[in-house]
């Protein structure tokens, strides 16, 4: 995707604009992140790209202890404020951090890259790379991808590619053996958007399970 601005500080504002001008947005779980983890032990996570925290709250009042980063202080902030009313301040630790320079370090349990796209320059490939290489044994990646353009998204442009999640496993190029797929396929919901606006959206849902360490390959959830 070709960007806007060619410098890191046009990425921050970029993002800084977004969450100043949707205080809400981004407040509520990811779908298919709570679908995947509710059965899930709590662990530790990593939520890539965290935005306003819907997702890293959720996973806290689960019972996870979570790292949340994105490159928006606003964003980081105000997932800090949400954390200390709710009072799962003390299981996440909310960092402002630019993905471009490498992921944060540590070994997790659970790693969540929900719909972490950006008109500006950054190796995405690497960076999820280097999330799978973070994982524990038996740890899982999850990767959910806009399959479409909803009405509000921040990219309306009609010759946007939304790769496959096979795409993207094939774009990752880990080892299978190591790093199985338990779920790739794309999922039809209906989305609510920052203005409270309704749309049937696809989403394009990559998991992944680091098996190195364990006893016997992991099996998938899929037939």
């Amino acid at each position: 995707m070709e960007s806007t601005e060619s410098t890191p500080e046009g990425a921050e504002q970029f993002w800084e604009r977004h969450y100043r001008t949707h205080r809400d947005w981004g407040t509520r779980v990811n779908p298919l992140l709570a679908e995947t983890a509710a059965p899930l032990l709590p662990g530790t996570a990593l939520d890539l790209g965290c935005g306003a925290g819907g997702d890293a709250v959720w996973l806290a009042r689960q019972g996870w202890h979570v790292t949340a980063v994105d490159i928006s202080g606003t964003a980081v902030e105000r997932l800090r404020e949400r954390a200390r009313d709710l009072g799962v301040a003390e299981r996440i630790t909310a960092q402002q951090h630019d993905l471009a320079v490498g992921v944060p370090a540590g070994r997790f349990d659970l790693v969540s890259a929900q719909y972490f796209h950006t008109p500006f320059p950054l190796l995405r490939t690497h960076v999820l790379r280097a999330a799978a290489r973070s994982l524990r044994p038996g740890g899982l990646l999850l990767i959910v991808d806009h399959g479409s353009t909803a009405p509000w998204s921040w990219n309306q442009d009609p010759d946007v590619h939304h790769p496959t999640p096979e795409e993207v496993a094939a774009d990752l190029a880990l080892d299978p053996m190591c790093w199985p797929v338990l779920r790739a396929e794309a999922a039809r919901r209906t989305a609510t958007g920052p203005a409270g606006e309704t749309a049937t959206v696809v989403d394009n849902v990559l998991l992944v399970q680091s098996t190195a360490g364990l006893l016997r390959p992991a099996t998938t959830g899929t037939e």
